[in-house]
């Protein structure tokens, strides 16, 4: 599907805008092809839990707006991402006919008081939100119900997408988010419905959240470009919380360049999220569009850590790909070194072991109960009552396939006491001894790792990282190379996976029709 002469698929950010400015383009037809695309795909990847109504109207404004803003002969300076649909993960509130649910039934019907932060700056930069993605069953503690979209027909001779507006636009599955690529493949990581929907051209850019391995996960496996800030970069204030010390909102995109474009639009200070006070001394002037840089790994030091992460590749495909990336990144001059270790990686590694677990647990229980109180209308107001509400609807929330167990557990804790306290100063030290010692005493720009396998060291730490498509096993799962550094090196590792995308170009679109 194309627009007036311009392919839509696999576009970038820019290409749009570019499209857009020279006429060839609209923002109404980027919509309708996306809506074409979730009604013809969605039903069987359920990446989409619920789309905007609006969107379509949002769309028409954002093209009225491109007039007036030509008009007597001045040009009138747009937002960054003006006319740009986005999705947003289904934990990200919206004050609009959206639902913001997690995928619980619990939550439906749930009104926020105003829009999360990050939508707030998304409308700014002149964004259509396009509507909610679903999550997978990967993740402790959603008990995910998986949507897909409903509502839309072509009814006239021109083929347009037409908007049942007085019907609902939820449609309970009683199924699992698929990975586009591999079916059987697991999508995996709670913003797998993000990363499914870039993936598949169901939308350009999404945003995703993560705690553990929300982002980078999906990413990997649906072969699309995922960033996860420096905590504290980006406000999570009006998002469904999981454990605030660790929680974070980044973007996906299908290049380096469009997860940058968003970044730069949904970091900075925000009061109600007092994470960003320190984490907004980490922007840089200018913003981070400028380290898109094609040379990015010249001179840059590049840890490579063998030891689990190399030794626990079992596709052929994967390891050969990973050793050719190395040798690239050598051969454009970054500085590799090998074989280096970082200290109690296996305690780190092992969530349970770490203690990790413990403080999710013990920081849910009191950040979801806040949330829950906060809302303006809610069927729940506790975590008491989502788990009450779960035990009375079993077949509504299938709790024979995914349990309670964890919820249950969470809700016996009572915050951080001694105990907790004492986990978070050990995983504070390992932080300390491991990650950071490693990067310091080597000074290394960043580290390399094939797939998601050092998320848990990330996560801890509040450190970013950023993977990118790396290659495709055997049986066609996708599979990518991540770049993660200390906090607030979003410059470097930009300017790295940049230049590593450019040099490789490996992404390909998933084998599906409908466009």
């Amino acid at each position: 599907m194309e627009g007036l002469d311009f392919t839509i698929e696999e576009a970038s950010i820019e290409e749009i805008q570019q499209a857009f400015g020279e006429g060839r383009l609209t923002a109404r037809k980027l919509v309708d092809f996306y809506l074409h695309q979730i009604e013809t795909l969605n039903p069987v990847l359920r990446g989409v839990i619920e789309v905007n109504p609006d969107a379509q109207q949002l769309a028409d404004e954002s093209d009225r707006e491109k007039e007036r803003s030509k008009m007597g002969g001045r040009l009138v300076e747009l937002g960054e991402l003006h006319g740009i649909p986005v999705l947003l993960k289904d934990t990200i509130g919206t004050n609009d006919k959206l639902n913001t649910t997690a995928g619980s039934y619990a939550l439906l019907g749930s009104k926020v008081s105003r829009d999360a932060r990050v939508v707030e700056r998304l409308r700014k930069a002149g964004a259509i939100i396009l509507g909610k993605a679903s999550l997978s069953n990967g993740i402790s503690f959603v008990l995910s119900v998986e949507f897909q979209m409903a509502g839309f027909d072509e009814a006239n001779e021109e083929n347009k997408i037409q908007q049942k507006t007085k019907e609902k636009y939820l449609l309970r599955v009683n199924s699992r988010n698929i990975n586009p690529y591999v079916p059987s493949g697991t999508p995996c990581g709670s913003s797998s419905g993000s990363a499914i929907s870039v993936a598949a051209n169901m939308v350009l850019v999404a945003l995703g959240t993560e705690t553990h391995s929300s982002i980078i996960c999906p990413s990997d496996h649906n072969s699309v470009v995922g960033l996860k800030p420096t905590v504290g970069l980006t406000s999570r204030a009006g998002v469904i919380p999981m454990t605030p010390r660790w929680d974070t909102v980044g973007p996906i995109g299908r290049t380096v360049a469009d997860a940058v474009c968003v970044l730069d639009v949904i970091a900075g200070l925000d009061p109600r999220d007092e994470a960003t006070i320190e984490g907004a001394k980490f922007i840089p002037e200018g913003g981070y569009k400028q380290f898109l840089n094609q040379n990015g790994l010249k001179g840059k030091r590049l840890g490579i850590v063998r030891h689990p992460f190399v030794e626990k590749i079992h596709d052929a495909a994967e390891l050969a790909a990973f050793e050719t990336h190395i040798d690239t990144c050598r051969k454009r001059a970054a500085e590799v070194v090998d074989n280096l270790k970082i200290d109690d990686v296996e305690t780190i590694l092992e969530p349970n072991h770490s203690g990790e677990v413990s403080i999710m647990m013990a920081e849910f229980k009191a950040a979801i109960n806040i949330y829950l109180k906060e809302l303006v209308d809610s069927p729940v107001r506790s975590l008491a009552d989502i788990i009450a509400f779960n035990e009375s609807n079993p077949e509504l929330e299938k709790l024979t396939e995914y349990d309670q167990h964890t919820f249950i557990a969470a809700e016996k804790t009572d915050g951080l006491g001694e105990h907790e306290k004492a986990i978070l100063e050990k995983l504070e030290n390992l932080s300390c001894n491991g990650f950071e010692k490693l990067m310091k005493e080597n000074e290394l720009d960043a580290i390399v790792v094939p797939g998601s396998r050092a998320c848990p060291i990330f996560a801890i730490g509040g450190y970013p990282a950023i993977t990118v498509p790396a290659g495709y096993a055997t049986d066609g799962m996708p599979f990518g190379i991540c770049f993660g550094g200390l906090k607030g090196s979003e410059p470097k590792l930009i300017e790295i996976s940049y230049a590593f995308e450019k040099a490789t170009k490996v992404r390909r679109p998933p084998p599906l029709g409908g466009s």
